[in-house]
């Protein structure tokens, strides 16, 4: 299957997190964030309720983002992999808490900033431009145990003050920002998406939204110091995408399909359009939602628009108001009518090239930006043979299909300007911390308790996706 559609410059490459590769949870004056709270797939809420005065991790617990694949001490390494395989880009996150370990700190700690300078200076040698995400679901715990994390209009403060730290120290190493990684995710897993912990009682719909605006006025002050310190930069915003189908032609599930669609939508629109759309409006009106926002909220937003909307493309979604119609599948995080055309991952998430496809064309249709496709992947388990090799055939067939369908998004007239498919060395999982879940073209020697040596490896992948970068996605 051959393409030709992948214009000059596209950035191919791979994406990951700090929490789910670095390690090193509290090197180097590092703080604490909301993940380093978490053993394997739980949380512990008496910490963020103020029930115990200091963090100890649980005796016979294991933490993965206390370790990870421990990036922090081997970024050189898998950089080097990185660019063996070809990678124009690496798209990478920051962690809030080893640049301002407490949030609210009044000076940057020296040498968080200086291992990303690090990072950088490595990228940029071997050829790779660095794609920073500002926020990835780490926010510092000090700000969810002592401000209510983003419910509190105080963390819009820290978080300018946060990217403008960056954005000066990085300005000539790093072109491409986004400032928060699934913004939409706040509504579905809200601990995890803006450190949200609910008090009995509570109108969590109130206190979403609420956060919601607070991190859409936090975005736009990040665009606009970004463009005051340097003009080049491109700062986009980030969502997790996935067309929703109506199960039928049934009008009521078409317009459920709409509904469930907007409510992603509504954060991007206001990131990219510059102010609320209607039936935002009218959903705070219905719910009786009084959105709080300070005189000069409305000009912000209006004014400092991203510059491309960064994706993440794993499934598309069904929907269905017919009670009778019940199979659901799992997804990433959504939930979902089981598509009875579509394929399923071993974790049941729906396979879906095409909707890929259909997914740019209305994002594209919708905002006329330019989109980055920053995840896309397939979660496997990965059982290496008697010398080690992993023969992922599962994995190129899903991402050539995938990739197929981008290339002709692209003969759509989709403007997309590279693709990082997630987790390109085997991670950590962000909702349950497995490491038998693996994304990467690298394997990692570690398992679900933590054993391994955390030797590197290269399964198939590698070797057929370092051609597809080689040929500029002519060789699939």
């Amino acid at each position: 299957m051959d393409s030709m559609a992948f214009p000059k410059g596209f950035l191919w490459g791979g994406a990951i997190a700090a929490n789910q590769a670095e390690g090193a949870y509290l090197a180097d004056g590092k703080g604490l964030t909301t993940v380093d709270l978490m053993p394997t797939g739980k949380l512990r809420w008496e910490i963020l309720l103020g029930n115990l005065p200091s963090y100890e991790p649980l005796e016979g617990e294991f933490y993965p983002s206390h370790e990870a694949i421990d990036f922090y001490n081997r970024y050189k390494e898998d950089i080097a992999l990185f660019a063996e395989m070809g990678f124009k880009a690496l798209r990478l996150s920051i962690s809030w808490a080893r640049i301002f370990p407490n949030g609210d700190d009044l000076v940057p700690n020296e040498a968080g900033l200086q291992f990303y300078d690090n990072v950088f200076d490595e990228l940029l040698k071997n050829g790779i431009e660095p794609v920073v995400t500002i926020a990835h679901f780490d926010v510092p715990v000090n700000l969810v145990k002592n401000y209510g994390s983003w419910r509190n209009r105080k963390l819009v403060t820290f978080f300018e003050t946060y990217a403008t730290t960056l954005f000066k120290r990085y300005k000539d190493k790093v072109k491409y920002w986004m400032t928060f990684n699934e913004i939409n995710m706040l509504l579905h897993l809200p601990f995890v998406g803006a450190g949200l912990v609910f008090e009995e009682g509570e109108d969590k719909k109130q206190v979403k939204y609420q956060a919601a605006h607070h991190q859409l006025v936090a975005s736009a002050l990040a665009v606009k110091a970004g463009h005051e310190i340097n003009p080049d930069m491109k700062i986009g915003c980030m969502l997790a995408a996935g067309q929703t189908y109506p199960y039928s032609c049934n009008p009521d599930d078409v317009f459920d399909a709409m509904e469930k669609d907007r409510d992603s939508f509504f954060f991007i629109d206001v990131q990219s359009r510059g102010k609320y759309p209607g039936y935002a409006k009218r959903f705070f009106r219905d719910n009786n939602l009084n959105i709080v926002m300070e005189a000069g909220d409305e000009e912000l937003l209006k004014n400092h628009t991203v510059d491309y909307l960064g994706f993440s493309y794993y499934a598309s979604r069904t929907t269905s108001t017919d009670p009778e119609i019940n199979k659901t599948t799992s997804g990433n995080v959504f939930g979902s009518i089981e598509n009875p055309y579509l394929e399923k991952s071993e974790w049941g998430w729906t396979i879906d090239p095409k909707g890929f496809r259909i997914t740019a064309n209305q994002l594209y249709d919708r905002y006329q930006k330019p989109l980055f496709v920053v995840e896309n992947g397939l979660g496997a388990v990965d059982v290496p043979g008697e010398n080690g090799e992993v023969n992922d055939d599962y994995r190129i067939e899903y991402l050539r299909k995938h990739v197929s369908e981008m290339s002709e998004a692209i003969e759509d007239g989709v403007e997309i300007l590279g693709y990082t498919s997630w987790g390109p060395i085997d991670l950590v999982s962000a909702s349950t911390g497995e490491m038998k879940k693996r994304y990467g073209y690298i394997y990692v020697d570690k398992d679900n308790e933590g054993n391994g040596t955390l030797k590197r490896s290269k399964k198939k992948s590698f070797d057929w996706y370092k051609e597809v970068i080689a040929s500029n996605g002519e060789k699939l």
